[in-house]
């Protein structure tokens, strides 16, 4: 293979795209220092107070080893606490502190500033069929992936 046909392969170029997202994401929170995972800990936990850090791994599409190394980063900066869970003493539960709840406030501008910059490529179309697309993607194949994808509805805590 060439490799002119690797750079036109689905893998390169989502892996790429991905690159390009996070270092977007990145730049644009770099005064608050925070990172996408870090962000989407953060925005499940608030929308979720109480999560068990299972539960929260599934809902990000992420192995246990990673949420806990991102929720331990987060504790450490005082942005959130851990605690056995009242529902299952095997399990810790995790929530906001009022710091990760004023982060959270101050990442609004800078986090819709990175959303619009990643989609500025397309008009409004094109917009709607690329998230539809890798929408579609994600539905079709999610079997496929290592780690296991349980979105959270609305006041839903999980399994």
């Amino acid at each position: 293979m060439a490799t002119e046909d690797l750079y036109q392969r689905p893998g390169f170029l989502l892996r790429r795209a991905h690159q390009i997202s996070a270092a977007i994401f990145e730049r644009a929170c770099s005064e608050l220092a925070l990172t996408p995972a870090q962000y989407g800990v953060l925005r499940v936990m608030q929308d979720h107070p109480g999560i068990d850090q299972s539960s929260l791994a599934r809902a990000l599409a992420f192995d246990k080893v990673t949420v806990l190394r991102v929720i331990k980063g987060l504790q450490e900066r005082g942005l959130c606490q851990r605690a056995l869970s009242a529902d299952n003493r095997r399990q810790m539960a995790v929530r906001l502190t009022p710091q990760g709840t004023e982060l959270l406030r101050q990442a609004r501008l800078p986090v819709q500033k990175a959303y619009e910059t990643l989609l500025s490529p397309f008009d409004e179309a094109q917009r709607q069929q690329f998230m539809g697309l890798l929408s579609l993607l994600n539905a079709q194949l999610d079997g496929e992936a290592r780690a296991s994808f349980v979105p959270m509805g609305s006041g839903s805590m999980g399994a």
